[in-house]
């Protein structure tokens, strides 16, 4: 029987990065070129056929639109290739979260896309890549991940694009999955399901864009005034995600700067800056008089990707922002 073919996408990251001292906090991300990582993951007897293809060697807070727009054209390339059965993304776990939901909400949920990455980098003492990556060839050969949208897979578990974020700095197991949990528990050697696939055979939920337009995310804090949103509007952002305190608020002359920018056009999000729950609409925040969209379960990260998707789509107007928030 011959074994799943799976392109494996690289673009750097912890999990192709070389420490300055084996046992030191230093190390330099994407140091380690595709084709060696894969040399070694040879000897771990994988069942599977990986056929590299570079896309990128940096440490994921520089990924950018240049390595998005490759990405999601070899991965869409995949799609319509009858000998790919699977497609993996080595990405570095920073902003693993915001590439993985911008593929997700732009790629048809068809064959296993998986992003894995490394909390150590390559030649640390108790590196986590190699199993890591492992378990991403486990996830991307199995057929019964088709239908899911696009995966990461950290510290034995898997979670869904929208799902996941990363929570901690530096544990091996930083990654968490919300409102949802982890999708699946996976070894090299097993794969355990928690409930069936939910997306089988849906399309893309939004075209790929030729840009990407700028949204910010404004923190809020004590004691802050209406400067911060002056000055967002003064470099042309398109849109902002308020990353709020408790359910989405900030100062009351925050907030009265922010809906006069929506009422000017400029679509605003309420998310939390908080660690993890929902931003719902109009609690202490009137969202109905100030024009304003609840980022619901998305934290700050991911509510930018998806507005910026949604405006790229010709999606301005807030009650049809608000629903794809809703729907997400």
């Amino acid at each position: 029987m011959a074994l799943p073919r799976l392109l494996v996408l690289g673009t750097g990251g912890t999990i192709a990065g070389t420490a300055r001292s084996r046992t030191g906090k230093a190390y330099a991300a994407g140091e380690v070129a595709l084709e060696a990582m894969l040399g070694e993951v040879g000897a771990l007897g994988l069942e599977a056929e990986l056929v590299p293809r570079p896309v990128a060697r940096i440490g994921s807070q520089d990924i950018g639109w240049r390595e998005w727009d490759a990405l999601h054209a070899e991965i869409a390339r995949a799609e319509d290739d009858p000998e790919i059965a699977g497609v993996i993304v080595t990405h570095g776990t920073d902003t693993a979260e915001e590439t993985a939901f911008l593929l997700d909400l732009t790629l048809p949920a068809g064959k296993p896309v998986v992003l894995v990455g490394a909390m150590r980098p390559s030649d640390a003492v108790g590196s986590d890549g190699m199993r890591n990556f492992a378990n991403a060839v486990r996830v991307a050969s199995d057929p019964d991940s088709a239908g899911r949208g696009v995966l990461v897979v950290m510290a034995d578990t898997v979670f869904a694009a929208a799902d996941v974020r990363k929570a901690a700095t530096a544990n091996v197991d930083a990654f968490r999955g919300f409102p949802r949990g982890p999708l699946a528990r996976v070894t090299p050697s097993s794969l355990d399901w928690f409930a069936p696939a939910h997306r089988v055979g849906s399309p893309a939920r939004y075209a790929w864009p030729e840009a990407l337009p700028r949204v910010a995310i404004l923190t809020a804090g004590a004691c802050m005034d209406e400067k911060p949103v002056e000055a967002l509007l003064g470099i042309g952002c398109a849109g902002i995600v308020l990353a709020g305190m408790g359910q989405g608020n900030a100062p009351r002359v925050v907030i009265e700067a922010l809906a006069k920018a929506a009422a000017n056009g400029v679509p605003v999000v309420r998310s939390a800056r908080v660690d993890e729950g929902m931003v719902d609409r109009n609690v202490e925040v009137d969202d109905d008089a100030h024009g304003f969209v609840a980022a619901r379960a998305l934290g700050p990260a991911k509510a930018r990707i998806l507005l910026m998707v949604l405006i790229a789509n010709g999606i301005r107007d807030a009650a049809r922002i608000q629903a794809a928030f809703d729907g997400r």
